[in-house]
């Protein structure tokens, strides 16, 4: 009886050994996407975990992206971060300046072995979160670019085209509000869509020191006559309901799902959204230009986000991490995910896949974000921004654009006021990293 005990007992640890040798190693990727995207995000993860066993990936939403990125950094401080973490692209520089906290994707690639070659990626998405010597900081996951969105049926009814140029959005507006819209168009993310992104299409500098790529000694420009004067002129339409406002985000976006507003300038990325909520034909055209300041567009700069990989875990967990960012940059996991979300496939070999499979032709104006931020070889001014406390600065620039919408100040007033207090946050936040 007992060697019978003892007999069990030792299987029973000889069991015990087994499962620790076999255990997954669990990698937790802290995110941002809610919703469906959430749930394409689980998918992704699950498929992953499927081709193998000696990884788990463990996706966790935490909510927005400005709340991801700032729990992250406390969790890091408490020894208590995850592996990988999504940071939005304004987040850049504060995470470049986080020294000892992040592994950059390239070292980490080299370190494990794993095959990685940057020559892979689209230009114009890698080059966000390179170092000045080329070195990629972070993995490109959902990218996204601003489009002019349009309710083809509205503009159809009154008579209008799909606008090209500013002027002819204000034209198109007042047919379709004259036809019985309650607004021609509005828009959202306002700081990156009207001015971080008007600015590179135009090829207009939004900061000093290559919009700071150059440098954390950068300052802002913003407040320009270009800028000023397409504010000026957007808030004059809000007056006849020709625009109206509608939220800093992507709260405006029922106005126009819900035929309210008909053209909605927004993130590419909005793509499955506005194709289950709308009732009428859609369609995706590229931003409009301003002709008093450009004769033609530039190309337009990224949103979205990347992943980040944080110091201080176990070798095994990087080994897991490198493959599960190789698999994750796949063109077929590139290429579902672009067709499904709207986000540019980060790859040129993901893109080729989605013009093989037939997606364009069965979807026309899905490669709009793409034609854009491929029209032209990124400038100084509009290879994109890198700007310390732009989380911050976005806020200050969003409070004093509400303030044109409001009639409270002109547009030369709000951005001369953005202009300052950001300003003061560039300098607060090149005195901290120094």
């Amino acid at each position: 009886m007992k060697h019978s005990t003892l007999g069990s007992i030792v299987a029973g640890v000889a069991l015990s050994f087994a499962s620790t040798a076999f255990a997954q190693v669990e990698i937790q990727w802290w995110h941002a996407m809610g919703g469906t995207n959430g749930e394409r995000v689980d998918k992704i993860a699950a498929d992953f975990n499927a081709t193998q066993s000696d990884y788990k990936i463990v996706p966790v939403y935490k909510g927005n992206y400005t709340e991801t990125m700032t729990g992250a950094i406390a969790a890091f401080r408490a020894k208590e971060h995850p592996t990988i973490v999504q940071v939005f692209e304004v987040g850049t520089a504060t995470m470049m300046a986080a020294k000892g906290a992040i592994y950059p994707v390239e070292q980490l690639m080299a370190d494990t072995g794993e095959p990685f070659d940057k020559g892979d990626f689209l230009p114009a998405v890698i080059s966000y979160y390179q170092t000045p010597d080329g070195e990629l900081l972070s993995m490109p996951f959902n990218s996204s670019t601003p489009v002019l969105w349009y309710n083809k049926d509205a503009l159809d009814a009154a008579g209008a085209e799909v606008p090209t140029t500013w002027a002819e959005v204000k034209d198109a507006s007042q047919k379709l509000v004259d036809n019985g819209m309650k607004c021609g168009f509005s828009f959202g993310w306002q700081s990156w869509v009207m001015i971080e992104n008007f600015s590179a299409w135009h090829n207009i500098p939004m900061g000093t020191k290559e919009n700071g790529f150059a440098g954390f000694d950068t300052e802002l420009v913003f407040n320009n006559d270009a800028v000023i004067n397409r504010l000026a002129d957007v808030a004059d339409m809000g007056k006849d309901s020709l625009f109206v406002y509608g939220g800093r985000r992507g709260d405006s976006l029922p106005m126009f799902t819900g035929g309210e507003c008909g053209m909605w300038l927004n993130s590419s990325a909005y793509y499955g959204s506005i194709k289950s909520q709308s009732e009428f034909n859609f369609g995706q055209t590229m931003l409009p230009l301003d002709t008093d300041v450009a004769e033609a567009q530039q190309n337009s700069i990224i949103g979205g986000a990347t992943l980040w990989v944080l110091a201080g875990k176990s070798d095994e967990e990087y080994k897991g991490t490198a493959k599960f960012l190789n698999y994750l940059a796949s063109p077929e996991v590139q290429a579902w995910w672009h067709q499904e979300t709207g986000y540019v496939p980060i790859t040129q070999a993901a893109y080729e896949l989605s013009q093989e499979q037939g997606f364009y032709e069965s979807n026309p104006g899905t490669d709009t974000a793409i034609k854009q931020l491929s029209l032209n070889e990124p400038t100084p001014a509009s290879r994109g921004i890198r700007f310390g406390n732009f989380v911050q600065i976005r806020d200050i620039i969003n409070e004093e654009m509400e303030a044109i919408w409001a009639g409270d100040k002109t547009a030369r007033e709000a951005m001369d006021t953005a202009v300052e207090r950001g300003n003061v946050l560039l300098r607060k936040f090149e005195r901290a990293i120094q």
